[in-house]
């Protein structure tokens, strides 16, 4: 069993099961017994404890998705970054990874793509304006719930776009088959890094393969930077044209022929998903031009033909031999050639007029400023496409259209003309500007809040002078959403010492709190488990560990002892013998007395095992008797709630005959008989052994 497994972290976090194994850590479903809630926890493995490339990227992973707040993004609860053990708290997502539904499914239909993909891409663009480029999407690492919903996760390898540069070391990091070209390259990476792998996931549901495979990482990365992916649609004819240009138009390998923004690559998904008969110009695979050929024999004929005509005299002199053409044979001639011109000139009108029907009606250009997109598509009413660009004015309402071209009622156009709509969205972005850090805090905020971005003050120890600027997060230049928080962080004063962290645990609360103060710490904060046994407000734990060098203002978490417990639900499940098909009367034993609600009569053959839950405050011994007998003995531990067999007794059914022969043996002696049959439906637990062992304490 996982040494975590069964265990409670920092008095909180009940480690249930493990449910995932990575390079660098492992995740666990946990339940939250102060928020009541289920939660998902990584820990560092141990062996990289030491490692400080590894905990670097461990903290990365914390410090990127807790600036982050998007429903398309796992979300983080707390983390913890102590000597023993550092871990990561998480949302509990309850589903499967994209990868598994990929490979269940096979081919994805194209609608199914574009509501996963617009999914992916709305969770880039928020990471993307928070300056933070994943490095490392592939379908294993975005989690599907049931309702269709997505999560991108592991963000492990993700750095803050202002501050990365090269990404790729001997070890290349993320899946090679999804990874951008200039990230094999170990080439500075940005938000088109995650564009690229959006696209290469996008081949893949749409078609069922990947772009490129091979036998080995290596080929795969050299294909990534030289070969061309089939078209989608030689492999499945089924994508839409407009669909499979998106997807090449991503998959670029030089990032400036690829979508610049997450928010560009939606609006051309929107317009798709609009109108999914639109093309694009985005021409990646053009078709080999066909060269025509020409048959030189026919050019002399032709040639020679025209030379003998030229050669002809202008004026003729007629031949008084030749034949008279009749006067009547002439009319009739000229009659046919008349009805011959004549369907010809009515013909073409006819045409002409046809075509001139087939042309697209030209129409005024609605007014469309004022509503919103939907009620401007439900006004049009299928006549135009819509493309749509984002302003920000606090002025008018959010998702409102402020500007449109062609303007309303400026000109006609035909049906179907594209109309550029401008929308008052908080998506908007901007830029965190530069402002002077000497200035007072009310000028920086004030500041700040002109570009519609939202300050947050927050004090923390520095090197700087007390109550003067220390620093601005995320820094100047970063492109961020209408309504993100910049934090302004305010210096407290110089950071004192660091004073060594005493050991108080086995003290009581009153004594630790002294031994506290005897080094300089006096900010500390008192809480209590109440399922370790210890005596009333003894120190069971503590953070800081002992020896840490901390801050005297480091706020200190002394963890006491209740000295009691809780009741507690246990449960045991009892092997009944499943061929008894009479009624049987099943006795409850609860550490010696009888438990009324459990006992009752049954038939094991319909219900061959039974689940006896009870409450209790510590371990527990169960007795299970059939018809007065004693059939089962078992232990319950209350802290892991850990079952063990400790004897199992043969049933002898009542309608069986009565061996007199025993009548006179020892009662007492014969229930001190351990008898074990060849076979239980329920074997005994194999790890008994392990419950006189100490748990170890996290």
């Amino acid at each position: 069993m996982d040494k975590y497994t069964g265990k409670k972290l920092d008095g909180r976090y009940e480690i249930r099961e493990l449910i995932g194994v990575g390079g660098m850590a492992n995740v666990y479903h946990c339940y939250d017994t102060i928020d009541a809630r289920e939660v998902a926890i990584k820990i560092l493995k141990d062996e990289f404890l030491d490692n400080e490339d590894f905990i670097r990227r461990f903290k990365n992973e914390s410090k990127a998705i807790a600036v982050l707040n998007h429903p398309n993004i796992v979300r983080v609860y707390d983390v913890s970054f102590g000597d023993m053990i550092q871990y990561i708290v998480m949302e509990y997502i309850d589903g499967i990874t994209l990868k598994e539904y990929i490979d269940m499914q096979g081919v994805l239909d194209w609608k199914e793509t574009v509501h996963l993909t617009t999914q992916i891409l709305k969770a880039l663009q928020h990471a993307h304006e928070n300056g933070i480029v994943h490095r490392d999407i592939k379908p294993h690492n975005i989690m599907l719930l049931q309702d269709g919903t997505i999560k991108v996760t592991d963000f492990g390898i993700a750095r803050f776009s202002s501050t990365a540069t090269r990404t790729m070391t001997e070890q290349a990091i993320g899946s090679v088959h999804y990874i951008a070209p200039e990230q094999a390259r170990g080439e500075k990476t940005d938000g088109k890094t995650d564009i690229y792998s959006v696209g290469v996931m996008m081949y893949e549901m749409l078609t069922g393969k990947l772009p490129f495979d091979g036998d080995s990482a290596v080929s795969v990365a050299l294909m990534q930077l030289q070969a061309k992916a089939r078209r989608p649609r030689e492999i499945n004819p089924d994508i839409p044209e407009g669909l499979e240009e998106i997807t090449m138009k991503a998959m670029q390998k030089t990032p400036d022929d690829r979508y610049h923004s997450a928010l560009e690559m939606l609006s051309d998904i929107e317009r798709f998903r609009l109108n999914p008969g639109i093309r694009f110009s985005y021409q990646y695979h053009s078709e080999k031009t066909r060269t025509r050929t020409s048959d030189p024999s026919k050019k002399n004929k032709a040639a020679a033909a025209k030379k003998e005509d030229d050669s002809a005299p202008r004026n003729a002199v007629y031949d008084d031999d030749a034949p008279v053409r009749s006067p009547a044979l002439s009319a009739i001639k000229g009659v046919i050639i008349s009805a011959i011109i004549a369907l010809l000139v009515f013909g073409g009108i006819a045409l002409y007029n046809d075509y001139i029907d087939s042309q697209p009606v030209e129409i005024d250009v609605p007014d469309f400023v004022g509503m919103t997109v939907k009620e401007a598509q439900e006004k049009s009413n299928g006549m135009f496409t819509f493309s749509q660009e984002y302003r920000y004015s606090a002025a008018i309402p959010v998702d409102t259209i402020i500007e449109q071209n062609p303007a309303g009622g400026s000109k006609k156009v035909q049906e179907g003309t594209n109309i550029e709509l401008v929308v008052n969205s908080a998506d908007t972005e901007v830029v965190v500007p530069y402002v002077n850090t000497a200035i007072g805090t009310e000028e920086i905020v004030a500041h700040l809040e002109s570009v519609n971005l939202v300050p947050k003050v927050l004090y923390v120890q520095s090197e700087q002078t007390a109550m003067k600027v220390d620093s601005i997060f995320p820094p100047a230049g970063t492109t961020l959403k209408i309504g993100s928080t910049v934090y302004v962080f305010i210096s407290k004063g110089v950071t004192k010492a660091p004073v060594e962290m005493p050991s108080i645990k086995g003290y009581t609360a009153e004594e630790a709190i002294k031994m506290l103060a005897d080094v300089g710490i006096t900010d500390y904060t008192i809480e209590y488990d109440e399922y370790i046994e210890a005596g009333k407000d003894e120190v069971v734990r503590q953070n800081p560990l002992q020896g840490s060098m901390i801050s005297p203002d480091y706020k200190v978490t002394i963890v006491c002892s209740k000295g009691e417990h809780k009741d507690k639900t246990l449960s045991v499940l009892v092997d009944l013998p499943k061929d008894e098909k009479s009624e049987v009367h099943m006795t409850v034993l609860i550490n010696g007395a009888i438990d009324q609600d459990l006992s009752k009569d049954i038939i094991p053959a319909y219900s061959p095992t039974y689940n006896l839950k009870f409450k209790a405050k510590d371990d527990v011994t169960v007795v299970i008797l059939l018809d007065d007998e004693k059939y089962r003995e078992y232990t319950v531990k209350y802290d892991t709630g850990y079952v063990e067999l400790v004897n199992a007794y043969p049933y002898t059914p009542k309608s069986s005959p009565t061996d007199t022969s025993s009548a006179d043996v020892d009662v007492e002696s014969e229930t001190q008989t351990e008898y074990v049959p060849e076979e239980l439906d329920v074997a005994p637990e194999e790890t008994a052994a392990i419950d006189d062992q100490e748990t170890p304490e996290l």
